[in-house]
C-alpha cells in the first residue's frame, strides 16, 4: 500500500472507478489488522489530521472541476461507508466456526426467580382471610385528605394526625383541604372508598404500601405495607372481632398461639385494641425476642366509630348514592390492621426491617 495518495490523471467515469477500486483494495487487505490492532486501522483511514480520507479529499475533490464534483463525491461517501463497515463488522474468531449450531455445547440454565419474602407473606395472610369470605380490594397510594384522614375521624389540626405524619403533594394550598393530595399513610381509605361504593354487608381484606414520614432504623422504614381488614354487616360485635383475630392468628402461627387483646385508641374505632400473640419462639415462656414478656404486639383492631358511617353517609350522598344504608342504628362493623414487615420478621427471624429493601441476594436467596 503506498503512504501518499496518488494523482489522478482525469475526472471521467473510467478512471474514478479504476482510482477508488485501488482505495477499496487497500481499505480490503489494511482491514485485516483490524482483528489485533482496531484503533491503528481507524486511524490510518480516518484520522483528522493524516488519515487517507482526510488526504484524498484534499487532493482530488478541493481541485476537481464543478461537474467532476458529484460522481467524485459519491465514490468518497461509497469508500468511507466500507471503512466503517469493516470497523464494525466483528472480527472472526480463530480456529471457530461461524456457521452452523454446536448442539454438544452446554445450554443456559435459567434461574428460576423466587417471590420476596415480604409479598410471600403478605399473600398468606390474605389467603387466610379469603378462606373466611373475604374478598380483596386495592386502591390508589396518592390520596385526598378526606379519605387518608377526614373521612376516619381524624378532623383538621387533630393530635391523632402526629401519628401519622405522612409526605404531601406538592402545590396543593390552593384546593380545599379535603382535596389535597398526599402519599396514604395506611390502607384504611379504601374501606371508606369500598362503603362509599357498596352496600353492606361488606367482608374485605386490603393490602398494599404505605408512606409515612418515619426515620429508618431496625424497626421503622417510611415505606412499608399494610394489611387491613373491615367487615360491616347487621349484628357485628367484638367478640365476632375477637373470634376472626384468634383464628386468623392460629392458622399464621400455628394452633398453638393465644392472643389477647388490651384497650387502645385509634380514631376510626371506638372500642379499639391492641392485639398481642403468645411468643411463639419461647411458647410464652419469656426470651429475648419477646422483652420476656411471652407476649408479642402485633396489630391494632376495633369496632368502626358511627362517625365514620356519617362521613361515609356524607359522601354516599353527595355522589347520590343511598344514604341510608349505612345507619349506625342497625349497622355495626369492625376493622383491623397489621405490618406486613412485622409479621415477616417474626416468622423469618429478621432483626432489621431494611434488609427487605436491600436487594442484597445473600439474604433473599434464604428464602428460595
Amino acid at each position: 500500500m503506498q503512504d501518499a495518495i496518488p494523482h489522478l490523471p482525469a475526472y471521467d467515469e473510467a478512471t474514478l472507478d479504476q482510482s477508488f477500486g485501488t482505495l477499496a483494495a487497500e481499505v480490503r487487505d489494511s482491514s485485516a489488522t483490524i482483528a489485533t490492532d482496531p484503533e491503528a486501522f481507524r486511524l490510518l483511514w480516518l484520522g483528522r489530521k493524516q488519515g487517507r480520507l482526510k488526504l484524498i479529499s484534499e487532493a482530488w475533490l478541493k481541485g476537481a472541476p464543478v461537474e467532476a464534483r458529484k460522481p467524485l463525491g459519491i465514490r468518497f461517501n461509497q469508500l468511507k461507508q466500507r471503512i466503517e463497515a469493516a470497523l464494525e463488522a466483528p472480527p472472526p474468531s480463530a480456529g471457530v466456526k461461524t456457521q452452523g449450531l454446536d448442539i454438544t455445547l452446554p445450554g443456559i440454565v435459567h434461574r428460576p426467580g423466587i417471590a420476596h419474602p415480604l409479598l410471600t407473606t403478605l399473600e398468606a395472610v390474605v389467603k387466610v382471610f379469603e378462606q373466611l369470605g373475604y374478598s380483596t380490594r386495592l386502591g390508589p397510594q396518592v390520596e385526598s385528605d378526606f379519605y387518608n384522614f377526614e373521612a376516619l375521624n381524624f378532623p383538621p389540626n387533630h393530635p391523632a394526625r402526629d401519628t401519622q405524619d405522612t409526605l404531601q403533594i406538592a402545590a396543593q394550598e390552593s384546593k380545599p383541604s379535603r382535596d389535597r393530595l398526599l402519599m396514604r399513610t395506611h390502607t384504611s381509605p379504601v374501606q371508606i372508598r369500598t362503603m362509599v361504593s357498596e352496600a353492606p354487608p361488606l367482608r374485605i381484606v386490603i393490602p398494599g404500601k404505605v408512606h409515612r414520614n418515619d426515620a429508618a432504623d431496625a424497626t421503622h422504614s417510611p415505606i412499608f405495607h399494610q394489611i387491613e381488614g373491615l367487615c360491616v354487616d347487621t349484628n357485628i360485635t367484638f367478640s365476632d372481632l375477637k373470634g376472626t383475630l384468634d383464628h386468623a392468628m392460629r392458622a399464621l402461627f400455628g394452633s398453638a398461639v393465644k392472643t389477647r387483646f388490651f384497650p387502645s385508641f385509634f380514631p376510626f374505632t371506638e372500642p379499639s385494641a391492641d392485639v398481642q400473640i403468645s411468643c411463639i419462639f419461647c411458647v410464652g415462656c419469656g426470651c429475648r425476642k419477646c422483652k420476656h414478656s411471652g407476649w408479642i404486639e402485633l396489630l391494632g383492631c376495633g369496632m368502626v366509630d358511627p362517625a365514620v358511617f356519617a362521613a361515609v353517609t356524607g359522601e354516599r350522598r353527595r355522589l347520590g348514592f343511598d344514604d341510608t344504608v349505612y345507619d349506625p342504628a342497625r349497622i355495626t362493623g369492625f376493622a383491623f390492621g397489621m405490618g406486613v414487615e412485622r409479621i415477616a420478621m417474626i416468622l423469618h427471624g429478621v432483626s432489621d426491617i431494611g434488609q427487605f429493601y436491600s436487594g442484597d441476594m445473600r439474604f433473599l436467596e434464604q428464602f428460595a
